[in-house]
Parts: C-alpha cells; structure tokens; sequence
C-alpha cells in the first residue's frame, strides 16, 4: 500500500479509503469485520463513516459495527486513521442536525460512544450548513480538538468558495481548518476540476473523491448487463445512464478502451484518480470480500500517457475556472 500525507497535515494516510457505507444495510456485522481485517491486512488505515450511515430507522448501525470491531483490540483502532461525519438529521426534533455548535457538540458524542473510541481522527462536516456563521462552527471544532475528541477538521460536499470561507473564518481564530474535501469527482463527473480541487490545492486539503465508480457505471456496467449480473450498474442512477444512448455509447468506448489494453474498468477508474493533482485518495465501498481486492490491485496499475490520453478523448476534462468558460 502506498500512502501519503492528508493535504498539508503530517497526517499519513493510505491512498485507499475504506469506505463503510454498505455496513449494515448491505453487508453484515460478521463480513464487515472480515473487509476491515482484509484491509488492515493490506495496510489500508484509512476508513470513512457518517453518523447517518445505516439509514432510515437504523442510522447510526455503521457506527456501532465499527465500535464492535474495534472492541475486538488487537491493534484495529491505534491502526486506523478514522474520518466520520456529522451534519445530516439523526432525529426529529430541532438541533439534531446540521452544524449548530449545539449538534456538532451532541452529534460528536453520539458518534464516540456508536465507535467506542475516545476520539475521532477527522471530523467532516458532510454538507455546507448556510444557516451557520463559521465563527460558531470553529469554536466548537475548537472546544472538541481542545478536549482531545476530534483531532482534524474536514469537509464534504462543498463548492469551492465555501472552502475559502471556512479557511479565512479558520485563519482569523488562529485555527488549523479544513484539511481535506470530500466530493463526488470521477472520469463521469468532472465539475470538481473546475474551483472546488483548485480551491482545495491552493488551502492545503486533501481531496478524497466519493462515488469513484460513479454508482457503478465506471465497473463494467455493460458488460455486466451482457452478461446478466448487473449488479448496482442494474439500479438507479447507473441504469437510466445506460438508457440515453449517448452516456452508452461513452460508456461502450472506455469499456472497449479498457479492454484493448487489458485493464478492468473498475480499477481503471480508481487508478486514473489516483493520477490526478490533489488527490489524496479514493473512496472505495466494497460489500465483499472480492470487490476490496479489485480495488487495491487499482493501487498498483499504472496508466500510461496513451491511454490517459484515450480517457480524456472519451471523458473530456473541464478544467480550471475560468479559463474553462474564458479566455
């Protein structure tokens, strides 16, 4: 496993995120243990949750599953560099979500106790809140650093100026900041080029793309439905895709891409990210055994100038603002 620091912190992470999200309403407590040992195993210290995780009536489940698992010792939590998030509902009453220093303090909590750790390594603000001065939200990320509960702050989801409002509003307290982004960004998905990684670089973050398969689009999708398993590329977002003509036949062409040159496409997604600036790492949500061991081969492949040259013909980049819609 290769590793490398988180944006400007001397934080060392994998350049694999593991992330959780099918724990508990895909994949069981027992198998979810089994990927966590596989991926520590592989030197994979990086794993991403949510508090909301588990969804519906269970948000929260991926939380305890991983409490559980770290409950086990052997090393499993001092091994992990561990990222959860707070900002969705995780109730109905006022003040349950969002980031009011009164939920960020409430939610923090929760999450230890669901983790059955004492700290959190990165603690991420999984959506902009508008409704909240950053002057709140630091002092409290302030107060849970100062009481050794969280030890970075990170964010998701945000557009490039909402990262250079939080790192001014950080700088004015004297306060580290954000140190990394998570954002949906994929061959499919390019707009984070445009200001959101270009704003990451210029404040130090890391940035840590969610979705890197694009909902399963990216993995083969076509060939899977060729071949009558479908998998998630049979639902959702990835299935309507596959209904527009043009999106398949773009998907066709890097398929066969891929093919010509010998690659699986799921891994080829993941290893073109892992070639792009700022990038610290993608996320990668394995429901078993088999697809975390396709991920980390992703690691190890490299991607010559010829055919990132064919990737960009068939994605094409959007590049910075403003040069991409100026002169």
């Amino acid at each position: 496993m290769e590793y490398t620091q988180l944006g400007r912190s001397g934080l060392k992470v994998s350049r694999l995120v593991l992330g959780t999200m099918n724990f508990g309403p895909v994949t069981d407590e027992s198998d979810s243990h089994a990927i966590m040992d596989a991926a520590h195993d592989a030197g994979l210290n990086f794993f991403d949750t949510a508090n909301v995780y588990g969804w519906g009536e269970n948000k929260g489940r991926t939380e305890e599953i991983i409490g559980a698992w770290f409950a086990k010792g052997g090393g499993r939590r001092d091994r992990t560099v561990l990222a959860t998030k707070v900002y969705g509902d995780m109730g109905d009453w006022p003040n349950e979500g969002r980031l009011s220093a009164l939920n960020i303090r409430r939610a923090a909590e929760a999450s230890l106790k669901r983790l059955r750790t004492d700290h959190i390594d990165l603690y991420q603000f999984h959506h902009v809140d508008r409704n909240t001065p950053w002057d709140e939200i630091w002092q409290a990320i302030d107060v849970l650093i100062q009481q050794g509960k969280v030890v970075y702050a990170g964010s998701s989801n945000f557009a490039g100026w909402h990262i250079a409002k939080a790192g001014e509003a950080a700088r004015r307290r004297g306060s580290l900041g954000l140190v990394s982004e998570q954002c949906l960004y994929n061959l499919i998905e390019r707009r984070a080029e445009l200001e959101v990684i270009p704003a990451a670089q210029d404040y130090g973050l890391g940035v840590i793309p969610w979705s890197p398969l694009h909902g399963g689009l990216l993995g083969g999708a076509i060939r899977k439905e060729r071949e009558g398993g479908a998998g998630r590329s049979g639902t959702g977002r990835s299935a309507d895709a596959l209904k527009n003509a043009a999106q398949r036949d773009q998907i066709q062409a890097y398929e066969d891409l891929c093919a010509k040159h010998g690659h699986e496409p799921g891994e080829v997604a993941l290893a073109w990210l892992l070639t792009r600036p700022g990038v610290t790492g993608p996320i990668v949500g394995p429901r078993t055994g088999e697809q975390l061991a396709s991920a980390l081969r992703a690691v190890e492949l490299e991607l010559g100038e010829e055919f990132l040259a064919g990737l960009d013909e068939i994605f094409p980049a959007t590049g910075p603002a403003p040069e991409a819609f100026a002169w």
